[in-house]
């Protein structure tokens, strides 16, 4: 689990990262927010973060990653010398999943890393959420719930099999499946089918994703992929 510290005091960001990496953690430190806002804050499973620092707050800095779809789903500990409730109530309504006072206890600082890690991984990420049923390639999107595709925006009109077809093979980018293995897996069970059915409703899928046919390789001698 890789932990950013961000905080104006280096002192304060070599004790969280040394106690923190005993525990187990790869720890990056950053002593301001604009230093933290340049680095690839995805990657980052928890971020520890001061509230009063230089030029941009760690308020501010919070906002901006709450209001960025690619890192709203990363919990924050706010770290902070302030101990009004007004404060507390700021940080927590802006996204923080929890908030520790200065002076700083490691002990106390553990367990509620551990507890704010453990409730957000409990729950499927925010991020997670909203892409665990769909599948895109550039212009292609498909909804595995809605069962709809569009390409460019635009609905797509796929039988059954052409739109299982199409998320089996975007599941698994480059890799090439037999005919056999489309068939196992595309296919009801208990139907009878030829492996020519397969080049069919192929020939018929690479039509209708237009420009995107391309992309849907035949390997002469093993079978199809879709290649990214």
């Amino acid at each position: 689990m890789k932990i950013l510290v961000v905080d104006d005091e280096q002192d304060i960001c070599e004790i969280l990262q040394y106690n923190l990496e005993t525990e187990g953690f790869e720890v990056t430190t950053a002593n301001s927010a604009e230093e933290a806002l340049e680095l690839p804050l995805q990657e980052f499973g928890l971020i520890l973060l001061d509230v009063m620092m230089g030029e941009m707050s760690g308020f501010q800095m919070a906002r901006k990653l709450k209001n960025n779809h690619d890192t709203a789903h990363i919990p924050i500990i706010f770290i902070t010398a302030m101990d009004g409730e007004d404060d507390l109530v700021k940080g927590l309504n802006i996204g923080a999943d929890d908030y520790i006072a200065k002076p700083l206890s490691m002990k106390e600082v553990k367990a509620r890393v551990r507890a704010v890690l453990r409730r957000s991984t409990s729950l499927p990420a925010r991020n997670q959420a909203t892409t665990s049923h769909e599948l895109s390639y550039e212009g292609i999107s498909l909804d595995l719930n809605a069962k709809t595709a569009t390409l460019d925006g635009e609905a797509l009109v796929f039988t059954k099999l052409e739109f299982e077809l199409l998320s089996f093979l975007l599941q698994h980018p480059n890799k090439v499946f037999a005919r056999e293995d489309l068939l196992k897996h595309c296919w009801p069970q208990d139907v009878m089918v030829l492996d020519r059915t397969v080049d069919v409703n192929i020939t018929r899928l690479r039509k209708k994703i237009g420009r995107y046919g391309k992309q849907i390789k035949t390997r002469v001698g093993y079978g199809y992929c879709f290649e990214k």
